[in-house]
């Protein structure tokens, strides 16, 4: 068994007495002292997360930007510099080869942010490409720790520690001058649903950061609890609601699709796909869904399986996303959730459990 990989934050974490487990090949912390106040504090106020286990690429060149928007499904050339862009990667198949975020810096510098678990298996997919376009893609990802920080107090409190930062919009960046280790940046993104920042930087300056945040009592928040944040928020996760062998056109990325920009990867197979699937959101007064749960019918046959489920903190009941079979459910369908072989009934609902918190 290999050795499990650890942050720069590592011995910070020990020494809050986090519980740490296995992520994905990486020793993390899964919660601090309660998860329910790592939730709540992010709800109301700010927490702080240790995402350095995520992946950073760099694309710089004449084509960086040709090859950039050829690999994703979104529309990267028309987004403006300073700009943060959502999209999955798709194989030839047109399945998802893992959800990313683009930090266009200029159409001649981009950054990507990419799942932990697939960092080898998207920098393999993508020089597979690198070498038609006039660009230099690199793997930084061990040059690189991110925070998360997240919550309505984030900007306040990021702007104390950083006076250099501007009140930037939802889904912008702004490169931190200041840092010359390497390129760092601050993005107004994140996974909970709330207002916040990414910060993208060297291990020297994410640590100091990272003391100062706990010097001024900002709640450090595990993993545990960013699942259920992001879970509230509806956001999907990678190998739960997201894989190789389904299409954004069956997972709700229907939006991040633009089929009217030039080629991309995965577009001939996406033109003429069928979606077999739909995703849903379910809430239910009693019980807690997980995953693998079926999802069934008011004649009990099945016709899906929970991809993510909780309790949800905020809601005070359990919440779930569930793959449903497009062929065998209809829209007035009452749904039950077969919990431990006990029925529950479940409700379908059309909007993010929590929504409508970040920066406009």
């Amino acid at each position: 068994m290999s050795e499990l990989k650890q942050t720069s934050l590592y011995q910070k974490h020990l020494e809050l007495n986090a519980k740490m487990v296995d992520f994905g090949g990486w020793e993390m912390p899964i919660q601090y002292q309660n998860l329910k106040e790592e939730v709540i504090s992010v709800r109301e106020r700010v927490g702080v997360f240790d995402v350095s286990h995520m992946g950073e690429f760099y694309v710089t060149g004449p084509q960086a930007l040709d090859f950039v928007d050829y690999i994703v499904t979104n529309d990267i050339r028309t987004a403006a510099p300073g700009k943060a862009i959502y999209s999955p990667m798709l194989n030839e198949q047109g399945g998802i080869v893992d959800d990313l975020i683009v930090y266009k810096v200029s159409d001649t510098e981009l950054f990507i942010c990419v799942n932990a678990a697939n960092i080898e298996k998207d920098f393999s997919a993508m020089s597979q490409f690198s070498s038609r376009f006039d660009c230099k893609f690199e793997n930084l990802s061990q040059n690189y720790s991110l925070l998360a920080l997240q919550g309505p107090q984030s900007y306040q409190v990021l702007k104390e520690l950083l006076p250099e930062i501007k009140d930037i919009g939802y889904y912008s960046i702004q490169i931190l001058e200041s840092e010359k280790e390497v390129k760092s940046f601050i993005a107004r993104t994140g996974y909970t649903g709330e207002d916040g920042f990414e910060i993208f930087g060297s291990h020297n300056f994410i640590e100091r950061l990272w003391s100062l945040m706990m010097n001024k009592s900002v709640q450090p928040c595990g993993l545990g609890s960013r699942d259920v944040l992001r879970l509230e928020a509806c956001f999907s996760l990678y190998g739960n609601e997201l894989n190789d062998e389904l299409t954004p056109l069956e997972t709700g990325l229907k939006w991040t699709v633009k089929m009217a920009k030039g080629d991309f990867v995965g577009k001939d197979a996406l033109a003429e796909s069928i979606p077999r699937y739909r995703l849903v959101k379910l809430s239910l007064e009693k019980g807690i869904p997980r995953a693998g749960y079926p999802v069934e019918d008011d004649r009990g046959q099945q016709i899906g399986v929970i991809t993510s489920g909780s309790m949800s903190v905020c809601l005070g009941k359990g919440i779930a996303l569930a793959r449903l079979d497009k062929n065998l459910y209809q829209d007035s369908e009452k749904l039950n959730i077969n919990i431990r072989n006990k029925i529950y009934p479940a409700v379908v609902n059309k909007k993010p459990f929590i929504s409508g918190r970040t920066k406009s």
